[in-house]
């Protein structure tokens, strides 16, 4: 006999079974307890408090941070025969109040809101005033004031708790490390709720980390395995982001751009081209992404360095949303780390909130120079161990070798120090390969012990050996001195001969290597395409109809497994996964004449 859950979930949702810890989760929270979801993106937050809301009597109310995307999420509901809304400031008055009254009568199941519209004096007494099956606070990592989303309004949620003790609260994120989890419960008074922490890993996501040499090249090469598909590039500035999106477009690209300081209709069109339309390249600051409930975004590449290892895993998590093989790809170099470090130095914050700051970059840099298996290093951020090599990251597939590079660390070192510790990479690497730079012989540096020394290396390798020196904690970043790079403690003992220093041997330039191999995405056998390509098409009209994303009507994997499963009657495409009794009544039959047409 199965339980209410999984006939709500086979009934509404399409679903034979739940996954991971998701029944857990469910049968917790619908017996009324509080629950703190750690779950990675794409493992299925959203039916951990879907599901109970509507097992329970009343409106679950969903606190949602971002207003372009619960229209998509609310959409998604509908299409399953889910009675849900949204309240927020797209919505004009007559709307917003039509939607309050159905509240107080009792006709909605779900209801999205954003913690602002939550907050008001008004929406607290329509809460009142209504039968309430829970409280959702999704993306609860908005919470922490040292994350990367903070957001003041999520640190007054605690009114949920003091008005409403009776109703069970869930919060849920797909990026908190240790400290952030902490951080989450405390403050919204959820320290006696049940923790159901799942494994950060992303399987289907291959890591890989590049060291910028030519961006722009680097960047087309890796986007020539993914022409045709959705991706997301990010760049550190407005200006970078407009002028990729430009030349990717001159490439062929569909490609956007994004960023705050964008008019927002011209941000809204385009952030609703990208979630409702295929093969779409969004070039972004990290202003743009929260929440993206777009699940075949095949790639995510960053084009300069994130800031933490935190920002980084969530950005990156928003590729390969539907399970299916997708990519991670990071281009950066030292000019990267130097700025970075001056836009930390030189903000407003106060010292402790910049030594966390630091702490999280040179935790980024470790990551970007391990030779270890980079999901085991990026998971051990999370307070997660990985038993062994993933097999799906550079390292890996294609593991670096390492040298013996003491020598060359003490000629970069002695160079640092002799030219007066006030001087960038480029000039120190002029002065070790014997340059006759105007700039040298106005410092008077060609008369330096260290000039002509590093003759041995070519310009490449020494930015590599001062990249893994600022890495590793060995040289440090002068930001007050426009970038310099200084001596730290460390520096003695190579310095003295007393310490080893092991390196990254950068491989040769590969096109190959940096396109990672083989072209990732969404498998369909070749005998399945033309089927498959037919239900996308009848998918693509049924969206514009309706004006929603292609996405929210079906997935492509759940096109693919009719495709393969070919079901020629109504009975047998109800047992394809992913097609719940709304869909098949709303769109069965027109898929099972598109599956016979096919023969």
């Amino acid at each position: 006999m199965h339980s209410p859950a999984h006939e709500l979930l086979k009934r509404v949702f399409g679903y034979d079974d739940f996954r991971g810890p998701q029944q857990d989760i469910v049968e917790h929270v619908a017996a009324g307890n509080d629950a703190l979801v750690l779950m990675p993106t794409g493992g299925g937050k959203s039916l951990c408090y879907q599901v109970p809301s509507l097992l329970r009597e009343g409106t679950g109310i969903v606190v949602s941070p971002l207003i372009a995307l619960m229209q998509d999420q609310v959409e998604a509901l509908r299409q399953l025969g889910v009675r849900a809304e949204f309240l927020n400031s797209s919505l004009d008055g007559e709307t917003a109040m039509r939607v309050e009254r159905e509240l107080l009568a009792g006709e909605l199941e779900l209801l999205y809101v954003a913690p602002e519209r939550l907050l008001t004096p008004r929406f607290l007494s329509l809460l009142d005033r209504s039968r309430i099956a829970l409280f959702a606070i999704d993306e609860a990592h908005c919470v922490s004031q040292w994350g990367h989303d903070f957001r003041p309004e999520y640190r007054q949620l605690t009114v949920l708790q003091e008005r409403w003790p009776q109703v069970p609260r869930i919060a849920l994120t797909a990026t908190a490390d240790p400290p952030t989890q902490r951080e989450i419960a405390e403050r919204l008074g959820l320290a006696q709720a049940r923790h159901f922490v799942s494994s950060f890993d992303r399987p289907n996501i291959r890591y890989t980390v590049v060291q910028k040499d030519n961006g722009r090249r680097q960047l087309l090469d890796f986007l020539s395995r993914h022409r045709g598909e959705a991706g997301i590039v990010y760049a550190m500035s407005r200006r970078k982001v407009e002028e990729t999106a430009e030349q990717l477009a001159a490439q062929g690209f569909n490609a956007l751009p994004y960023h705050a300081g964008l008019p927002a209709q011209v941000r809204a069109d385009n952030q609703r081209r990208f979630l409702r339309e295929d093969g779409i390249v969004m070039v972004a600051t990290i202003a743009f992404g929260m929440g993206i409930d777009k699940p075949d975004v095949r790639f995510v590449a960053h084009v300069d360095l994130p800031k933490s290892l935190e920002g980084y895993y969530q950005e990156t998590g928003r590729a390969g949303r539907d399970g299916e093989p997708a990519e991670a790809w990071l281009c950066y170099g030292l000019g990267d780390v130097v700025l970075l470090k001056q836009m930390i130095e030189q903000g407003e914050a106060g010292e402790e909130r910049k030594r966390l700051e630091r702490g999280k970059l040179d935790h980024l840099l470790g990551y970007c120079e391990s030779m270890q298996c980079r999901r085991q290093v990026l998971l051990a951020g999370f307070g997660e161990t990985y038993p062994r090599p993933c097999g799906n990251c550079d390292n890996c597939l294609t593991p670096a070798a390492s040298w013996d590079a003491t020598v060359a660390a003490q000629k970069a070192m002695s160079c640092v120090y002799r030219s007066g510790q006030r001087f960038g990479v480029s000039h120190l690497i002029d002065i070790l390969r014997g340059s006759d730079s105007e700039k040298i012989r106005q410092f008077g540096h060609d008369k330096l012990s260290t000039y002509g020394i590093g003759t041995d290396l070519d310009a490449r390798t020494w930015r590599s050996v001062f990249r893994q020196l600022v890495a590793s904690g060995l040289l440090q970043v002068d930001a007050e001195a426009y970038g310099g790079l200084r001596l730290t403690d460390g520096s003695r003992e190579v310095l003295k001969g007393q310490r080893q220093v092991m390196m990254r041997k950068e491989s040769p330039r590969s096109r190959e290597r940096e396109r990672g191999g083989q072209r990732s995405g969404l498998s369909v056998q070749p005998q399945d395409l033309e089927l498959f390509n037919a239900l996308r098409e009848l998918r693509a009209g049924l969206a514009r109809e309706q004006n929603v994303p292609a996405f929210v009507i079906f997935h492509d994997s759940t096109l693919r497994n009719i495709a393969e499963q070919r079901p020629a009657s109504i009975d047998q495409l109800a047992r394809v996964g992913g097609i719940g009794g709304s869909k098949l009544a709303r769109y069965g039959e027109q898929l099972v004449q598109i599956v016979r047409e096919q023969g």
